[in-house]
């Protein structure tokens, strides 16, 4: 075992027969139980999916998970959540620079109002955004004279897609931009940049990784949702009706495995896409 030096001499860490000690326990203890709660809470409800799915059959699962209703539903759900991680990606980077750039009043009331979607109840969220953007709503009946319908329809299913992934976006974001510091955007501007190059040379590779991040984060957020979806959307068959929703109406009706063929379309084709995201993550960090 290693003595240790007095105070005052370099310090090194503590080596008892041979090994450097850990302030955790060893590699095979806390990887056993990582992939004990990996498997409990993750990959045996998704196993549960997959086989219930796969009991059905080629054509059984080929005709409840790609029937008509079922496609419409699907695109509708990946679409509406792509719009509206977009929108956040946008919107979500605007929200994090007012955050870390300025001081203002009022700065920490905006700050609380961005995490308000993750502590506000799905069903609440979407009763609000119904009596808002709705034809009397306080927003609604102004839009409504000019021909616009925001709720009830597939303007709705993004507005609430839009509203649940926000936090997502900025506060992936907010950490790299606090690190970013304002000398970088100085430098730059002392070497003949203006602000759009700054922004797109400077700033935007630096956010990348992070940003990317977010709008997959948004993005899985929003594929998933359902009570604040069922409030604004009118749920209707081959229109405003979303995947989660015809998953809830095919148990409802005690088809199980209807249920789960949709939920092993919507798992594959949203872990692809992460996957995806984050291949492209890995490839800006490389090169950024």
């Amino acid at each position: 075992m290693a003595i240790a030096p007095p105070d005052g001499a370099l310090r090194f860490p503590v080596l008892v027969s041979g090994r450097r000690r850990s302030a955790i326990p060893g590699f095979g203890l806390t990887l056993g139980v990582t992939v004990t709660a990996l498997c409990l809470v993750v990959l045996i409800p998704l196993a549960a999916i997959l086989a219930r799915a796969a009991g059905m059959g080629l054509h059984g699962f080929v005709q409840a998970a790609f029937s008509a209703r079922a496609l419409h539903a699907y695109a509708l759900s990946f679409t509406a959540s792509v719009i509206g991680a977009s929108v956040n990606a946008v919107f979500g980077l605007l929200t994090a620079w007012v955050l870390v750039r300025y001081a203002f009043p009022g700065r920490a009331v905006l700050n609380a109002l961005v995490d308000l979607p993750f502590a506000l109840p799905t069903a609440v969220a979407g009763v609000a955004l119904a009596g808002l953007y709705g034809g009397q709503g306080w927003i609604g009946r102004f839009a409504a004279p000019l021909g616009l319908k925001l709720a009830y329809n597939e303007v709705g299913v993004v507005i609430a897609l839009t509203f649940v992934g926000l936090p997502f976006v900025v506060r992936t974001v907010e950490p790299v931009l606090r690190d970013l510091a304002v000398d970088v955007e100085e430098a730059s501007a002392s070497l003949g940049a203006n602000r759009l190059q700054t922004l797109a040379r400077v700033i935007l590779p630096a956010l990348a990784p992070a940003w990317i991040t977010g709008f997959a984060l948004a993005f899985a957020r929003a594929v998933g949702e359902y009570g604040s979806v069922i409030f604004i959307a009118g749920n209707m068959p081959y229109r405003t009706e979303i995947a989660p929703l015809l998953i809830t109406i095919e148990l409802e009706q005690f088809d199980y495995g209807s249920a789960s063929a949709i939920a092993a379309v919507m798992l594959g084709v949203a872990f692809t896409m992460l996957l995806v995201i984050n291949l492209v993550q890995t490839w800006s960090r490389r090169f950024a």
